[in-house]
């Protein structure tokens, strides 16, 4: 069985580490894992996805045997992307939540780096208010906001958003847009999911 080492890394890391590897080897594979979120969250992704989980405390950490189990085509089936029209991803701010600037901040970071593994991905990503600040030069956001260009996805920017922060010149990803054409995009989308 293959062992993927995952100690030390933070959320969502392990989790897209180990469902690279399974995708490798949907038999199975065995995780070594911090105690606590990296744990709890592997844990949580192979059983939504009908694994078998064995779990052992190795003392400074734990490891985690994710095999295939008995093959029930109903529960995998569930977890095959669905087709859907147009979604569009609406971003209204650089941070995730409300509290900390920091954690908000790391969070909106996690988030759009993981929407490169995810199965689904929005068709659009429209950037207003102080989301622009996620597509400009100097943003840790950039790279993966490319990549996803480069996998079909429409970024676009606020102008009159990147006039308020002085930061038109800086665009490093996708296209400036404007209201109506915002306006437009959100009310003819088939779902409009807003963070």
């Amino acid at each position: 069985m293959k062992t993927i080492d995952c100690r030390g890394l933070v959320c969502p890391e392990p989790v897209i580490r180990t469902k690279k590897a399974l995708e490798q080897h949907p038999e199975g594979v065995s995780v070594l894992l911090d105690d606590g979120a990296p744990r709890e969250n592997v844990s949580r992704f192979a059983g939504s996805r009908n694994y078998t989980i064995t779990e052992t405390n190795a003392g400074d950490h734990f490891i985690l045997q994710i095999s295939s189990g008995t093959d029930k085509p109903a529960a995998r089936a569930a977890h095959q992307p669905a087709t859907y029209g147009v979604r569009v991803l609406l971003v209204t701010s650089n941070q995730l939540g409300s509290g900390s600037e920091e954690l908000g901040c790391l969070l909106m970071r996690n988030f759009i780096h993981t929407l490169l593994e995810t199965g689904t991905r929005p068709d659009k990503i429209v950037f207003l208010n102080a989301g622009v600040l996620l597509a400009v030069e100097g943003a840790e956001t950039v790279e993966a906001l490319q990549k996803l260009v480069n996998l079909g996805v429409e970024v676009m920017s606020c102008g009159l958003c990147l006039d308020f922060y002085n930061k038109k010149e800086q665009l490093a990803v996708g296209v400036v847009t404007n209201m109506y054409t915002t306006a437009e995009l959100l009310l003819d989308a088939d779902s409009v999911i807003k963070i």
